[in-house]
């Protein structure tokens, strides 16, 4: 089947009912063999060095790959540098089709952009109502998963992430996916529950270092909330494809994701909130929102290339985990 590349998280529902495969770029990008050589390659093809890693690794990941040739780029509600990628890499020979995310989640806006991209893939709201259904099945898995990790402490933070980012395009194969969800879910069977004295949030786009939650872990903190992982998963009951991404927070202003991440942290019991921003992101300044905003402790951590945790930021882990002891 042919793959269509996504930058962030789009209506897959058109793509899958079109008879095609989605593939999350910024997944295939950073599960590679050596994700920081992709950066650089983008960087000897000329994207600057003060730009943010996730678009250069998507534009080699694109450039190199000889099955992906059509890229739906969300050029609203995501990283503003995914208007120049569109432009380099449509220069290069790949087909771009636009998806904007509307501001102030107008229903009417949205349902226009969800309906030209059906135009462009050719499906009709019967086909792309069917495959939602089909979908939403793999999606409650995938919510037990999450209720299992902040009710039960059976999953660890790391394990809550993966499956949940997974969800942006179900691994390019929703069957398959579901079982291994399904497999996943039978081993925890009699599993011990992972002992932690600090629950934490974990908010702002996925890390781009791997081994943030392990680190955390290892020191008697986890993490039971991943904000936007979580939001991949369309956790809201509705039949309405249209309102399932106007729910879907990641995408729209500060203030409507921060009513999410509040009810969350109350829900959860979180000690603490740590905040990512990438590197070079506008999302950045809303950092000054987010710590007003929130009634506990928030770390903020920045990271730039695809790493390992580096000193300064271990230290600064180690000292927010005491403080909030």
């Amino acid at each position: 089947m042919q793959k269509v590349g996504i930058t962030t998280t789009i209506p897959v529902e058109v793509v899958y009912a079109a008879g095609m495969v989605p593939v999350d770029l910024n997944n295939i990008f950073i599960t590679s063999e050596n994700p920081q050589a992709l950066v650089e390659e983008a960087e000897m093809a000329g994207y600057p060095r003060n730009l943010c890693a996730w678009i250069k690794g998507i534009y080699t990941t694109v450039s190199q790959s000889d099955d992906i040739n059509t890229l739906i780029a969300v050029t609203q509600g995501d990283c503003s540098n995914t208007h120049a990628l569109m432009e380099t890499l449509e220069f290069a020979g790949v087909k771009v089709i636009p998806f904007a995310y509307p501001y102030d989640r107008d229903y009417d806006m949205l349902k226009l952009q969800i309906e030209k991209l059906m135009d462009a893939f050719g499906v009709t709201w019967k086909q792309v109502n069917e495959t939602k259904k089909h979908l939403d099945e793999v999606r409650q898995k995938v919510w037990k998963l999450d209720e299992l990790t902040w009710k039960e402490d059976r999953i660890s933070g790391w394990e809550n992430h993966l499956y949940q980012v997974s969800c942006s395009d179900f691994n390019g194969n929703p069957g398959e996916f579901a079982r291994q969800v399904d497999e996943f879910l039978e081993r925890l069977q009699g599993k011990e529950e992972i002992k932690a004295d600090l629950r934490l949030g974990y908010i702002g786009v996925p890390p781009i270092m791997d081994d943030l939650y392990d680190y955390l872990e290892e020191r008697g903190a986890r993490v039971v909330f991943n904000e936007t992982q979580r939001q991949f998963t369309m956790p809201f009951e509705t039949d309405d494809l249209v309102e399932q991404y106007r729910l879907y927070s990641y995408p729209y202003g500060i203030f409507y994701r921060l009513k999410d991440i509040e009810k969350q942290i109350k829900l959860r019991r979180l000690d603490g909130i740590i905040h990512y921003a990438q590197s070079f992101c506008y999302r950045q300044i809303e950092d000054l929102i987010v710590r007003r905003k929130l009634d506990v402790p928030v770390l903020t951590l920045e990271g730039d290339k695809p790493n390992k945790l580096d000193a300064r930021t271990c230290m600064r882990l180690d000292s927010f985990i005491e403080m909030l002891r």
